[in-house]
């Protein structure tokens, strides 16, 4: 195990800005995953990180050993690729053994750690197959178990399930994480599927235009997101927001937007009374209730199996929400919604930023 450290990391193309002033600790054990759109930056700090792309400014540390400089294979790190980069000349037990074969390990020893990687991963039986004659998961799973012979203090995977179709890519997280923890080694793990990130990670780095915008654990950022663009990236089906102002209304304040009115939990003060603000409310926690503050135009009823998704229209923004399957709705009807106050996220609407 061991730790990564990014200081004041920078890097540019040209006149593009990739990644501007980045600092971030990851700890010895931490499975921590990368997220964010297109073009964030992410994969970069990744291929930095293995020494396939050059630090532009700052400094890279790995188990407190600056590596700026340091050629790949010194790094003491394991990389998985999203195209699995398997060598389809060689049989599955030669793509897993490559490493250590070119190495010049003794053949006892890499045959024990092959078998090992094998059993762990379910490949035991196609260590005599070719790559193309295996399938998209069992592919990925050769990829990971050439990263696992290794022993590498710091396993590296770019975006690796987004070639899989979804109920694979379902079972591969699972795969992932179950190996990281037999493993206990450092992963770094980039993906632009907040759901993914969600379900595997300790800890998300969510990344925006070359920055970090919020470091927690999934949960921190589900139920306190720092920002509306965080508010709005994580989560699916995604954040409600509508534009208001903060009123007071006797001792409380409430959120107004058009006729509806919202009381707010403690905290927020007279001070804050005629304040521009966007209210965040989450699919899951609205309820359909008869004298519900919310009143929504119901357009139209998304059947996704365990539930449904209400898609609405409230004070002209629009508004969805998850409720049990089987409620009693109809599209062209007007429904009603309760909210806690607790459950409502506030945001001032010129710097987005959470109140």
């Amino acid at each position: 195990m061991a730790t990564v450290e990014y200081q004041k990391i920078g890097k540019s193309f040209g006149t593009v800005v990739v990644l501007n002033d980045l600092d971030l600790t990851i700890n010895e054990g931490e499975f921590v995953v990368l997220l964010g759109a297109s073009g964030c930056g992410k994969t970069t700090l990744l291929r930095m990180t293995a020494g396939l792309e050059t630090v532009g400014s700052g400094n890279l540390s790995i188990d407190g050993r600056r590596v700026n400089d340091v050629h790949p294979r010194d790094r003491d790190i394991a990389m998985v690729f999203q195209n699995y980069a398997l060598y389809p000349t060689m049989k599955v037990y030669d793509n897993i053994a490559f490493s250590l074969q070119v190495a010049k390990r003794p053949e006892q020893e890499i045959r024990a750690k092959v078998d090992e990687a094998a059993s762990v991963l379910g490949l035991t039986p196609y260590l005599g197959r070719y790559p193309k004659e295996l399938s998209g998961g069992q592919r990925q799973r050769v990829a990971m178990g050439r990263a696992m012979v290794r022993n590498a203090k710091v396993f590296l995977f770019d975006e690796p399930l987004s070639n899989l179709d979804a109920k694979l890519r379902a079972h591969m997280r699972v795969e992932i994480r179950q190996l990281h923890d037999r493993l206990a080694a450092t992963t770094i793990y980039v993906t632009h599927d907040q759901i993914e990130a969600m379900t595997m990670a300790d800890k998300i780095v969510l990344m925006h235009e070359g920055r970090i915008i919020q470091v927690g654990k999934p949960d921190d950022l589900y139920d306190i997101p720092n920002s509306k663009y965080v508010a709005d990236f994580i989560g699916s089906p995604t954040m409600n927001f509508l534009d208001g102002q903060l009123r007071r209304a006797g001792k409380k304040v409430q959120f107004v937007c058009g006729d509806l009115k919202l009381s707010l939990p403690a905290g927020f003060s007279d001070q804050q009374d005629g304040r521009r603000v966007i209210c965040g409310i989450r699919p899951a926690d609205v309820t359909l209730s008869a004298k519900g503050e919310i009143t929504g135009e119901l357009s139209l009823i998304e059947k996704t199996g365990a539930d449904m998704q209400l898609h609405t229209t409230v004070e002209n923004h629009e508004f969805v929400a998850i409720v049990p399957r089987g409620v009693d709705v109809a599209a062209g009807t007007s429904v009603h919604f309760a909210v806690q106050a607790d459950k409502l996220h506030i945001f001032d609407a010129g710097t987005e930023l959470r109140i």
